[in-house]
């Protein structure tokens, strides 16, 4: 508890001077005023994390925690449990929708098991398994506090760890069948809505089997009765060990005043409980896509986020980080190698604020 608590104390407000100075740079280039959108409200933001007018991104990765859910035995999912296992080792491989695209953007993978129902001895996959799975929450909480609080410490030292590499974002990935339950569960906990508005079919299911896992989902929220005043609580009684990590991942960046970038549903799930234990902490996202999860814009709605991307994905793992991390990259190219209007012999007093 003790790191969660310091961390918690040390995530400090973005910079306005920074973000002030970058929207200047912004309003002086050739183009009429506001015209580029979200690539200049994404620089801008940045520049608040960091403090630093001008950004660059030299090294990227995400960090890709792999858990397993007791909850999956109810049924949940259309996927058996031990897929957890086969797609942590087939992103060992290289093979995953993920590993794709994260080789198309030079960008490098964590990964982690985080509460793997079994063991994977491999080089590639760091060890940091605070359970074999968490427990089924129709029957009794997930977890235990403590270990909610072990999971959140340990994304907090993988991000801490990274950034002190070198690395100057992240992308918040995850690998668990059953994690769409157990992320609707905690939307539902936070936002009041029902387990009919918040829960989508995940992977694919039937209608029965969609009907079983809306019931097994309420099931879980009257047996446990989360306390949504305490994201811990919340966690440990409905959450997966999946959704702690990526929690402490987006602590971690705050704390560092470096930019993270959110996935999907799961990653929404996650940076919810983190904003939630400091709010401050939602300066510091960058929203990739909105999930085709059903659930996935009461996310967003949640968090105060608008996400940059709309393809219709619901894959998971963080495949929407390398798309967002290409587009972060091209706003800050862009800031630094427009020309201004002075250069271009344009008098921008006759140009109006397309924002306002």
């Amino acid at each position: 508890m003790e790191l969660l608590n310091k961390t918690l104390k040390a995530i400090a407000s973005p910079n306005e001077e920074s973000k002030i100075k970058a929207k200047e740079v912004w309003d002086n280039l050739v183009k009429p005023i506001g015209s580029l959108g979200s690539l200049e409200e994404i620089t801008i933001k940045i520049a608040g994390m960091t403090g630093e007018v001008h950004n660059k991104i030299n090294r990227k990765a995400i960090v890709v925690m792999c858990a397993d859910n007791g909850v999956a035995e109810e049924g949940v999912s259309a996927c058996p449990q031990v897929f957890t296992m086969l797609l942590t080792e087939s992103m060992v491989k290289g093979i995953t929708g993920l590993a794709a695209l994260s080789k198309f953007t030079n960008t490098d993978i964590t990964l982690l098991d985080i509460g793997l129902k079994g063991d994977i001895d491999h080089p590639k996959v760091i060890n940091r398994k605070v359970a074999y799975g968490t427990k089924n929450f129709t029957k009794e909480s997930a977890m235990t506090y403590e270990e909610a609080v072990k999971a959140i410490e340990i994304g907090i030292e993988v991000g801490d760890t990274l950034y002190s590499q070198g690395y100057d974002i992240l992308g918040t990935g995850e690998l668990g069948i059953g994690n769409t339950t157990t992320s609707a569960a905690i939307l539902s906990v936070f936002s009041g809505l029902d387990p009919d508005i918040t829960c989508g079919k995940g992977a694919g299911l039937t209608d029965e089997q969609f009907s079983l896992k809306k019931k097994t989902l309420m099931t879980g929220l009257e047996l446990n009765k989360p306390n949504k005043e305490d994201p811990i609580d919340v966690i440990s009684k409905v959450g997966g060990f999946d959704v702690a990590g990526m929690c402490g991942l987006f602590l971690s960046a705050a704390k560092n005043r470096k930019p993270i970038v959110i996935d999907g549903f799961i990653s929404s799930a996650a940076a919810l409980c983190a904003v939630k234990l400091n709010p401050m902490v939602k300066e510091y996202m960058i929203p990739s896509h909105l999930s085709n999860e059903p659930g996935a814009k009461y996310m967003m709605e949640q968090l105060g986020l608008k996400p940059m991307l709309n393809l219709g994905m619901r894959l998971g793992e963080g495949s929407g980080c390398p798309l967002a991390f290409q587009v972060i990259e091209a706003a800050l190219f862009t800031m630094d190698n427009m020309g201004t209007f002075k250069e271009a012999s344009i008098n921008s007093e006759v140009l109006v604020d397309i924002r306002e």
